[in-house]
């Protein structure tokens, strides 16, 4: 059965098949991991010929790549989020909120766990995901920090190294958990008083 967006009525034809080509590879990545999904199986799961998904993304490792970053996207976590240079609270908070959804959520921990399973025989796997997921979003949260760093109000002598410990912080437990395999169900009702307090903490450290 072909896939359908919600957001049909507003792409052309050329967009929709584009859109239904993501969100396949994206479910058959996260359910059978990256080696063992073949471009036939996401053709059909998405509705097109094989020749239209070559003339889309022209091997299995563009799509991937192409699909973290619609993951990425859909969470808002792009350059569109960092424009407020003024209020660096407002920002981080939603940066926090988006990022810490996404890092809890089903599709993040899935395309993790098969980049980890398959590191060894699939190196080439974890590369294209650090390149198009962690890595972009660092380095549009660094260039944010330093910035903001310009504005004198904080100061973030190393953006890059700021940014891994905002990030990590955003981890939390219930992330931890996760990846284990262990239930969080105690940790849902403090999720979000933690990204603020990490936050918090976060700024309160870069004050001058």
């Amino acid at each position: 059965m072909a896939l359908t967006s919600l957001s049909s009525q507003n792409l052309t034809k050329r967009e929709q098949k584009h859109a239904n080509i993501l969100a396949a590879a994206n479910m058959l990545f996260c359910e059978q991991g990256f080696p063992h999904t073949s471009m036939e199986e996401i053709a059909k799961k998405a509705g097109v010929s094989k020749q239209t998904l070559y003339s889309h993304f022209g091997c299995k490792n563009t799509l991937f790549a192409a699909s973290i970053t619609a993951k990425a996207d859909s969470y808002q976590l792009n350059s569109e989020i960092f424009f407020n240079l003024e209020q660096p609270e407002k920002t981080l908070m939603y940066f926090a909120e988006q990022f810490g959804q996404l890092m809890v959520s089903k599709e993040a921990l899935a395309i993790y766990q098969t980049c980890v399973t398959h590191a060894d025989r699939h190196p080439e796997i974890a590369q294209v995901f650090f390149k198009n997921g962690p890595e972009c979003i660092l380095s549009l949260l660094s260039d944010y920090l330093e910035k903001v760093s310009a504005a004198q109000q904080y100061q973030f002598h190393e953006p890059r190294h700021c940014a891994v410990r905002l990030c990590l912080m955003l981890f939390g437990e219930m992330r931890l958990k996760l990846d284990l395999g262990i239930d969080v169900d105690d940790l849902v009702a403090s999720r979000n008083q933690y990204l603020q307090s990490s936050v918090d903490m976060f700024l309160r450290a870069y004050r001058v």
